[in-house]
């Protein structure tokens, strides 16, 4: 079992920058493949970003390619989104997730889920 939890969100305006933490209880950690992933209102919930359980591999949705950038700390049990040149259309509710060991795109490649944190975006 792996439980998952986000922090970091907040308000910050477009052109900004925030950093999201996620912290993972268990000892598989190291084990699973980690996955960001967002839901803004009135949409469905997206891929944002995935990177592969020894951290090496990573892979980006085109939308925020160059913008953001997803790691691990296995020793710490987290994953991080850092995310630069901020949008105000990438105000949503940010989730990390775990599953697999490569790099997952899909939500149903991974098992587990964070409770999410909120993006807000100010133009």
């Amino acid at each position: 079992q792996v439980q998952l939890v986000e922090s970091g969100g907040g308000l910050v305006q477009a052109g900004g920058s925030l950093r999201l933490s996620c912290a993972a209880s268990g000892r598989t950690f190291s084990r699973y493949a980690m996955g960001w992933f967002r839901q803004a209102p009135g949409k469905e919930r997206e891929f944002v970003a995935t990177v592969s359980w020894t951290g090496v591999d990573t892979y980006y949705a085109d939308f925020v390619k160059g913008r953001f950038t997803i790691s691990r700390d296995n020793p710490k049990n987290t994953v991080y989104l850092q995310m630069n040149s901020l949008k105000p259309e990438d105000t949503a509710v940010y989730y990390c997730a775990a599953g697999g060991v490569g790099l997952g795109l899909y939500e149903t490649l991974y098992d587990y889920w964070g409770q999410g944190t909120q993006v807000i975006v100010s133009s």
